[in-house]
C-alpha cells in the first residue's frame, strides 16, 4: 500500500529521512506527476432574436461536454474560460433582429461551443448554428440552426426547431446534448430542447436548456439549471413595445426565450438574453489543485468555475 508524506523536506526527488528512519528493502520515493479528472464544460446560451409582427426564436443552448479520466500533469496551471450568454438584442422599429452566438467555454483540450442565436422573424430567417442551434425565425419552411457545429462526439448539442405552418410562432433553441428545439407554428412557438443533468457539482444539476420561441402563445423554454432557458413571450402587447422574452438562468448555459408579438405590428419586442456558461473539475479523494470554487461531496473534490481562472494540480509526494 503506497505511503504518503506531505510537507517533507525535499532534496531533488527524494524526502530527507526523519532521523534514525530506514526506508524498508525496495521502496523508491517520487513525484506523482499526473492524475486525473472528470469534467463538465459548459459554453454560454444564445441570444433569442427580436419579433416583430410575430414572435421572436429561441436562442440555443450552450455547448455541453462532459468526460472522465483526462490526464493532468501536476505544477501545470490549465486555462479555464467560462463563456458569457449572448446579449438580449436590442428591438428596432420595423427592423427584423438576430439573437447572436454565446461564447465557448474552455478547459484543457475541451472547447465548448456557444449556443446559436434566434433567426429573425418576418424573413424566414433560419437559426444560427452553435452548440446548440438557435431557433428558427417565424414564417413557413424556415430551418433550425445546427447543433453539434463544430463536431464533436460526443454530440455536444442539438439544432434549433424549425418553423412550419405560417406566420406567428418562433420556433425553440435546441438544448444541451439532450433535446432538438421544438418547432413554431401558426400562433404557436416552439418548446427549447430538454436540458442535460450532470451530477458533478455534488449533486444533480440540469444545465443547458433551450430558449423557447414567442408568438401569441409563447412556448416554453427547456430546463436549465435551477431555472429554465427563457421561456417565449406570450403576445400581443400594447400598441408599441411587446412583452420580452425570458433570460437563460446564469451558470447553465441555457438559451434566451423569443419575445412576443407587439400590437403594433411594425415594433419589435426584445428577445431574452442567454445564460452564462460554467466548468466544472472533479477528482476523488482530498484537495490535490487549486482554482475556482472548492468544496467536496460524496468521496470527490470539486472545483466549479463560474468565471475565468486557472486550474492547477499540486505536487504531490509518494514512497511506493
Amino acid at each position: 500500500m503506497p505511503i504518503k508524506y506531505i510537507n517533507k523536506p525535499q532534496t531533488g526527488s527524494f524526502f530527507l529521512r526523519p532521523q534514525g528512519y530506514r526506508f524498508p528493502t525496495g521502496l523508491n520515493t517520487g513525484i506523482i506527476s499526473a492524475f486525473s479528472v472528470d469534467y463538465l464544460v459548459v459554453a454560454g446560451g444564445g441570444g433569442a432574436s427580436a419579433s416583430s409582427a410575430g414572435g421572436g426564436a429561441g436562442g440555443g443552448a450552450g455547448g455541453f461536454r462532459t468526460g472522465a479520466g483526462l490526464s493532468i500533469n501536476t505544477g501545470t496551471p490549465y486555462a479555464v474560460t467560462v463563456g458569457g450568454g449572448a446579449p438580449a438584442p436590442t428591438p428596432t422599429s420595423g427592423t427584423a433582429v438576430n439573437g447572436s452566438n454565446g461564447s465557448n467555454s474552455i478547459f484543457s483540450t475541451i472547447t465548448s461551443n456557444g449556443g446559436g442565436g434566434g433567426g429573425a422573424g418576418g424573413t424566414n430567417t433560419p437559426g444560427r448554428t452553435g452548440g446548440s442551434g438557435g431557433g428558427a425565425g417565424y414564417g413557413a419552411g424556415a430551418a433550425g440552426g445546427a447543433g453539434n457545429i463544430p463536431a464533436t462526439s460526443p454530440s455536444q448539442g442539438n439544432n434549433g426547431g424549425a418553423t412550419v405552418g405560417g406566420a406567428g410562432g418562433g420556433g425553440g433553441g435546441g438544448g444541451g446534448a439532450t433535446g432538438t428545439g421544438g418547432a413554431g407554428a401558426a400562433q404557436t412557438g416552439g418548446n427549447g430542447g430538454t436540458g442535460t443533468a450532470s451530477p458533478y457539482s455534488g449533486s444533480p444539476v440540469t444545465y443547458a436548456g433551450g430558449g423557447g420561441g414567442g408568438t401569441y402563445a409563447g412556448g416554453t423554454g427547456g430546463a436549465g439549471g435551477s431555472g429554465i432557458g427563457g421561456a417565449g413571450a406570450t403576445g400581443p402587447g400594447p400598441s408599441g413595445l411587446g412583452p420580452a422574452g425570458g433570460t437563460g438562468s446564469p451558470n447553465t448555459g441555457s438559451g434566451g426565450g423569443g419575445g412576443g408579438r407587439s400590437g403594433g405590428a411594425t415594433i419589435n419586442s426584445a428577445g431574452g438574453a442567454g445564460g452564462s456558461g460554467v466548468v466544472i473539475i472533479r477528482y476523488t479523494g482530498s484537495q490535490l489543485a487549486g482554482g475556482g470554487n472548492y468544496s467536496s461531496s460524496g468521496g470527490y473534490s470539486i472545483h466549479r468555475f463560474t468565471g475565468d481562472g486557472a486550474f492547477s494540480g499540486n505536487s504531490q509526494y509518494s514512497i511506493n
